[in-house]
């Protein structure tokens, strides 16, 4: 993550006694972590394996952490570990937002280790302390840009002085996607007033109506934790039904990421769906309003693996998750089909909900955020008690949160 949160921890590590070492794989993660105790690796993308196998063997290593698993390095350097008996600790932006970090053992969302049944969701609430839901910390966008901003143009412009590089992601070219964004969020923005006095409308006139917000093209949620290879695949299969199964009054809302770069034109590719299914009006596309509103009076809420279906549990509405999702639990979400589900979804247990929050917070998350600084500090002292603890996730509680 383009911010303080590892060298932070790598220093209260030290303080305590342990050794520390980043590997930085380019010049955007050297400008976040510099100095005696950071390594560059400049090999190629194939020698990657057995370059950090031998590292791992060679220093002794005893822990991994690392943000999210999936791209290339982070795979193969979660496999070498894994193979040695290294502890590996993953962490991202939180399930639960805004100010809660993911921070658990070997993997997250459909490669996560908490539990999948009411009865392990239900004996982890058992031991987990009372979360404290209110919140205490916001991301401040502006640090968060920045930081990114900075780590993608490093990369761009420092390709030299790490030429084998290869970034294993699938977002697009720094600059097509930044281009991108900046044009987009200046139209969402002139659109704001409209997509909010849509979801006023819609609120006040009873319209009975079903929720998909999209996800990023290349998000890892949806390239290595569901069976779409992109969201038009996706967007194809939840039409469809719609238009097959749902009830002839419903309406589906189709909500666009807000960060989505628009490179490919949801909107337009929605459009011609709507004209091919013969849907007129009954599906509208959203390029904005505020999301608890929408949520919050929706027949239900389908989602490949988004972390809207987190406050379609929270608020209770019916949720149905196609993809691998922490929250795809038997009482939580709907095991119907997605054509029975338009007519046949039925709201989560408030119970099991309350306990599966209690859970995550217990267990495979920590409060605070990466780009604001009081939340930063106190992500810092709970990541590195845990650490020190050995208490990362499922099935150790946190002893505070």
């Amino acid at each position: 993550m383009p911010c303080a949160f590892f060298p932070r921890i790598a220093a209260r590590l030290r303080a305590a006694g342990a050794r520390t070492t980043k590997i930085n794989l380019c010049l955007g993660d050297q400008l976040f972590w510099s100095g005696p105790d950071a390594l560059n690796y400049r090999g190629s993308y194939r020698g990657w394996p057995d370059y950090i196998a031998a590292f791992m063997r060679g220093e002794r290593v005893t822990d991994l952490i690392l943000l999210g698993e999936q791209r290339y390095y982070h795979r193969e350097a979660v496999a070498a570990a894994q193979a040695l008996g290294i502890a590996v600790t993953v962490t991202d932006f939180g399930y639960i937002r805004p100010d809660w970090i993911t921070f658990e053992r070997d993997g997250m969302s459909g490669g996560s280790r908490f539990p999948r049944t009411a009865a392990g969701v239900r004996a982890l609430a058992a031991r987990s302390p009372k979360p404290d839901w209110p919140a205490r910390f916001a991301d401040r966008s502006v640090t968060m840009a920045r930081g990114d901003l900075l780590h993608n143009f490093a990369n761009l412009f420092g390709a030299p002085l790490f030429p084998r590089y290869r970034r294993s992601d699938r977002r697009p070219h720094t600059l097509i996607y930044t281009a991108a964004c900046a044009v987009r969020l200046w139209s969402n923005g002139r659109l704001k007033a409209k997509a909010e006095a849509f979801v006023e409308a819609l609120m006040a006139s009873g319209q009975r109506y079903y929720l998909f917000p999209l996800q990023l093209n290349f998000d890892f949620q949806i390239i290595a934790y569901s069976r779409y290879t992109n969201m038009d695949e996706a967007i194809t299969e939840v039409m469809a039904s719609f238009a097959a199964y749902a009830p002839a009054d419903a309406m589906l809302v189709i909500k666009e990421h807000p960060w989505d770069p628009a490179i490919i034109d949801w909107e337009r590719v929605v459009r011609k769906k709507v004209a091919a299914m013969g849907l007129g009006e009954r599906v509208r596309y959203l390029r904005g309003g505020v999301l608890d509103h929408l949520v919050a009076q929706c027949a239900g809420v389908v989602t490949i693996n988004s972390t809207v279906g987190m406050r379609a549990l929270q608020i209770g509405r019916p949720l149905k998750a196609l993809g691998q999702a922490v929250y795809d639990i038997p009482g939580l979400t709907n095991s119907c089909g997605l054509d029975e589900f338009w007519t046949q979804g039925v709201p989560p247990d408030p119970a099991l909900v309350q306990d599966f929050l209690a859970a995550l917070a217990g267990t495979v998350l920590i409060r605070g955020v990466y780009f604001e600084e009081t939340g930063l500090a106190q992500a810092v002292e709970e990541a590195t008690h845990r650490l020190l603890a050995n208490k990362v996730g499922e099935p150790f509680p946190a002893v505070s949160n």
